[in-house]
C-alpha cells in the first residue's frame, strides 16, 4: 500500500504508540492537548512519520464500522494522504475512498 500511494522511494516509519505520546505530539505541533488516533509527519520529499494510538483507533470503529486491521488501514490511508500533501475535503476523501476500494480496507 505505501508504494502505490507513496511511491516506491519513499522513506516510511509508522510507530505504534500510546496515548500519551499523541497527546504530546498533538499539543506540539497541532496545539491540541488531546490523544490523537493518527498523526502524520513529512519530514522531507521521501521521508515521512506516521504516529497511531491502537487505543484511540479503537474508540472508533463504531463510527467507521470497521475493526482490527481494517480499522488500522483506514487511518494508515489517511495519513498518507495527507503526507502526499492533501489536505481535508473532498478530494482527499475521494483519494482515500479509491486506496480503500483499491486494497479492500
Amino acid at each position: 500500500m505505501k508504494k502505490a500511494v507513496l511511491g516506491k522511494a519513499y522513506n516510511l516509519s509508522i510507530v505504534f504508540t500510546d496515548n500519551k505520546t499523541t497527546k504530546k505530539l498533538n499539543l506540539a505541533y497541532r496545539g491540541k492537548n488531546k490523544p490523537a488516533n493518527v498523526l502524520s509527519f513529512p519530514l522531507s520529499k521521501n521521508h515521512g512519520e506516521i504516529f497511531l494510538s491502537i487505543k484511540e483507533i479503537e474508540k472508533s470503529s463504531k463510527i467507521f464500522n470497521r475493526k482490527g486491521s481494517a480499522l488500522v488501514g483506514l487511518f494508515l490511508v489517511h495519513a498518507m494522504v495527507h503526507l502526499k500533501g492533501h489536505l481535508h475535503g473532498s478530494t482527499m476523501e475521494r483519494i482515500e475512498e479509491r486506496i480503500q476500494k483499491a486494497f479492500r480496507i
